[in-house]
């Protein structure tokens, strides 16, 4: 099992940018890959970008391609979102996961979430 810490949300205009963290701590080796979801009022979580562990695999969803980078830095557990051109559409809780454990029996650990506000 791993604790997952996300920080770096806030209040920023459209077209601004934000930068989003999350360090993991515990059974960090058993880490597969990391990613962040957000979640809009009175909408269900999305995934928004995902990234393997040991792997170059790196997912976005349509929305933010192009405008958002994942990236990852192993040694210490902690996974990054670096969000550009932010729209108020991006506006919404952001959460890190980490899927973690052998491959057959993954399971998945979320952060307590950080609130994203883009005004227009």
């Amino acid at each position: 099992q791993v604790q997952l810490v996300e920080s770096g949300g806030g209040l920023v205009q459209a077209g601004g940018s934000l930068r989003l963290s999350c360090t993991a701590s515990g059974a960090t080796f058993s880490i597969k890959s990391m990613a962040w979801y957000r979640q809009a009022p009175g909408k269900e979580r999305d995934i928004v970008s995902s990234i393997a562990w040991n792997t170059d695999y790196i997912y976005y969803a349509d929305s933010v391609k192009g405008r958002f980078t994942i990236s990852r830095e192993n040694a210490k557990s902690a996974v990054y979102l670096q969000m550009n051109n932010l729209k108020p559409e991006d506006t919404a809780i952001y959460y890190c996961n980490a899927m973690v454990g052998p491959d057959s029996s993954l399971m998945g650990s979320w952060g307590q979430g950080t609130q994203v506000t883009v005004s227009s």
